[in-house]
Formats: C-alpha cells, structure tokens, sequence
C-alpha cells in the first residue's frame, strides 16, 4: 500500500514538475520597476552614496571639535649610565628604572571663530552631497523613462511591420492562386512577392531595434533580461493634449526643484564660508589648557632613623691649657625604596593656564589660503550660471520640439485617416482588377508609413514631455 501511494505521488510531481516547466511564468516589468532596480543596482550612484557618508563623517568630525581634548600618555623605560634622578633631579651615574604619566588637557576659547564655520561649511558639504544624491537618482529616473518610452515605440513598431506583412500576405496568396491558374498579368505576382520581401526586412530590422533598445535598459538596470520578459504600456497617449506649461514656467519650476541647482548654491555656501575659515588664520588663538603629572625612579629612597653615635669630629678645644677632641652626636639612617604606588602619588604635580597664540607672520600663507578660498567661491557661481544657462538653452529647445511633435502629431492622424480610406478604395479597385499593382502597393505603402510616422510621432511627443516633467522636478 506504501509503494503504491508513493508510486502515484512521484507520478503526479513528475507531471507537475513538466507542467511548470512548460508553462514559465513571464515577468512583465513596469516603468516603476525598473526605475526601482535602476537605483538600486547603479554604480554611479552607489559611489555618490559613499561620498556622501564621508561627508556626513566629516560634519560630526567638525562638529566634535568644540569639545576639549583629553589625553594621557604613560612611559616606563631602563636608563644605563650618567642620567638626572627623575625623583631627585640630581646627577647619577647608575641603572634605574623610571616611569612617568601625565594627562593632559587643551580646549579651544577663540580661534577667530575657524571652528563654527568649519561646522557650517561641512554642513553646507553633506548638504550638496546629499543633493548630488538626489540629482543622479532624477538623471537615472529620466534617462529609465525614456529608454523604457523607446521599447514601447519599437514594439509598436514591430507589430506595424508585422500587420503590414499579414496584410500583403493576404493578397500574396489571392495572386499566387491567379499565377499557378494562368490568370492575371504575371508581374503583378512578383511586384508582391518583392513587396512581401520588403516587409519581411523590415520586420527584421523592428526587431532587431527593439533587441537594441532593451538591451541599452539592461545595461542601465545592471541585470540580465531574457525574451520572456515584457514591458507594461502605462501610457495611454491615443489622443495627446496639449502642454499647458510655458517654457518659461518650466525654467523657473526647475530652478526651485532639481536638485542640480540646490546642489550647485549648497557647494557656493560652503565656499562662502571657506572664505570665514581663511580670514580666521588673522586672528590669535586663545586656549586653555591644563596638565597633571607624576613619575617614579627605582633609586628613590626613603631613610629612618635606627639610632645615634658619638663621634669625633676632628676639632679641640683647648681647657685650662689641655686640649680636648670636640665630639658631636650623629643619627644613624636606614635606607629603603619607595614603592611605585607612593612615589605616584607624592610625586604629582598639576599645571593649569591660558595660551595665547597671536599669527604674526606665517610666510604670507594666510592671504594665500583666502585667495584660493575666493577663487574657488567664483568658480562655484561660474559653474552655477553657467548650470542655468545649459538648462535654459535646452527647455526651450525640448519645448520648441515638442510643441513641433504636438503640431506633426494632428496632422498626421488626418492624413491616416486619408490614407486609410484611399487603401480602402484602391484595394477594392485592385481585388476588382480596375487597377493595377503599382498603384495598390503605392497606396498601401502611404497608409502604412503614415500609420508608423504617428506612432513614432506620439511616443516622441510623449518622451518630449517627460523631459519637460524631469526639468520640472516631476
């Protein structure tokens, strides 16, 4: 009973398992995806990013530096030969051991407030860097939509080339009939076999655009896209309406919303205050600071005393015409060391002031460093106009065009409307036999070229417009 029902189980996972794999799922991408993947997975901006966070690490560096600095050294060495006892000061010819510590403290009053403005401009830095951030994921948002925007025109574009071949397929059959029954002039079946040809190149070249164009997405999107992945349309543009927005209107949305621009008057305050920060170096320096040592020597003694002696000390006194040696009492000391924890704690010493550093020459370095500091402000209001300038030139110039693909777009839906209904008269003239070849291919030709103009027309209408959206910060 167990091996028939594990029999009927691998069974039916061998016939799911086919199943699945004859059914793959296809993964349709929306523009909002690829945008997603596009910023996720670019490098650019992951380098951005990077940069930004060392700017970040710089501001909270900068900001640190109002507090006061604490530090404390420790040394322990062995000194062989004629040295100063550390714990005596005097001279001494003799191995000893020493140790010293200190902990030293310094605290900036005054510096020509060089601190603050520090603070200020790695702020105004981060902040660009931030900005810079939000520039490149707009640049790579734009340039997503309009490659996306290219797919969907190619695809439309193949399925154009590939109804115009069904359509000459049709009559290739209706005359290949009349050719093998003797019927008909014979050239006419070869003017459609050349013109089926045609169509089929062109459907070679449709697809090989598409292939083009999403390969160029894939590249952008830094990830692998195989033919079972489709594209959803999300622009339903069958009838366009006007662009309500002036040219003018557009460059000032801009000027208050891309990041370009926030970016670019970020980088000109901080060279502004660059300019705060090389004035400074004319200002004295006031500081606190405070210290407190001690040491230790293996030669340090302490003596206690263990007694007294008398002894002579070499003079005399003369008493009633004798004379006398003159004797003194004199103590008797024991010497012991100092152990480390006392001498440490006998021998500190603490030092507190205020230091005054006042620049009275430094080789001209000062008025050198607020030069560059004023050249760089310059550079960073010549890049700004000449940021503003670029992008003025290029919304009139992507207005100018799609106001042209707005006027081309109306008039080529009447002239498909023309060319449809003369295909309509002439294809019935031709299946009647009242026309001929030249005159069928010519009219199919026309509808079907002014069908592929209006389809090209409106997705670079639309692709106009997203550029005009992007410059509005949209």
């Amino acid at each position: 009973m167990n091996k028939k029902i594990t029999l009927i189980i691998s069974i039916w996972l061998s016939i799911t398992n086919f199943g699945f794999s004859q059914n793959t799922v296809k993964t349709i991408y929306t523009l909002q995806d690829c945008i997603d993947i596009s910023i996720e997975n670019n490098l650019d901006l992951k380098i951005k990013e990077l940069r930004a966070a060392s700017s970040e690490i710089n501001f909270k560096e900068n900001r640190n530096k109002i507090l006061p600095s604490l530090n404390m050294n420790y040394n322990l060495g062995i000194n062989n030969g004629r040295s100063i006892d550390p714990f005596t000061n005097s001279y001494i010819n003799q191995e000893l051991t020493f140790s010293n510590a200190g902990l030293n403290l310094d605290a900036t009053i005054f510096n020509g407030f060089r601190i603050k403005n520090e603070i200020k401009q790695s702020r105004f830095n981060m902040q660009a860097s931030e900005m810079e951030i939000v520039e490149a994921k707009q640049n790579l948002t734009l340039e997503v939509t309009l490659l996306y925007i290219q797919i969907l025109n190619n695809r439309d574009v193949l399925e154009l080339s590939k109804a115009r071949l069904t359509t000459t397929k049709v009559q290739l059959k209706r005359l290949e009939s009349q050719y093998n029954n003797g019927l008909g002039n014979p050239s006419t079946f070869t003017d459609i076999q050349g013109q089926y040809t045609r169509d089929q190149t062109e459907i070679i070249t449709a697809e090989n655009n598409l292939k083009s164009t999403v390969l160029n997405l894939v590249k952008l999107l830094s990830i692998d896209l195989d033919s079972e992945n489709e594209f959803e349309n999300i622009f339903e543009i069958n009838n366009p309406e006007k662009y309500q927005n002036s040219a003018n209107d557009i460059y000032n949305d801009a000027l208050e919303n891309l990041a370009t621009f926030k970016s670019k008057q970020l980088r000109i305050d901080a060279a502004k205050t660059g300019i705060k920060i090389a004035r400074s170096n004319y200002f004295p320096e006031v500081s606190l600071f405070g210290q407190l040592n001690t040491n230790y020597s293996s030669a340090a003694q302490i003596f206690t005393q263990t007694g007294t002696s008398t002894i002579e000390t070499g003079d005399f006194v003369s008493i009633g015409g004798q004379e006398h040696n003159v004797l003194r009492n004199e103590g008797q000391f024991e010497g012991s060391k100092i152990n480390y924890k006392d001498q440490f704690e006998n021998n500190r010493n603490s030092v507190v002031g205020i230091a005054v550093r006042v620049p009275l020459f430094n080789g001209f370095r000062a008025k050198n460093k607020l030069r560059v500091e004023k050249i760089q402000l310059e550079e960073a209001q010549i890049n700004l106009n000449q940021i503003k300038f670029i992008f003025k030139q290029s919304i009139q110039e992507s207005y100018n065009n799609m106001e042209a693909s707005f006027k081309r777009y109306q008039i080529l839906k009447n002239q498909v409307t023309a060319y449809e209904e003369s295909f309509r008269v002439n294809e019935v003239r031709f299946n009647s036999g009242v026309s001929n070849i030249v005159e069928y291919i010519t009219s199919k030709n026309n509808m079907e070229a002014s069908k592929l103009n209006l389809s090209q027309t409106k997705y670079e209408y639309l692709l106009r417009v997203k550029v005009l959206d992007y410059y509005r910060g949209i």
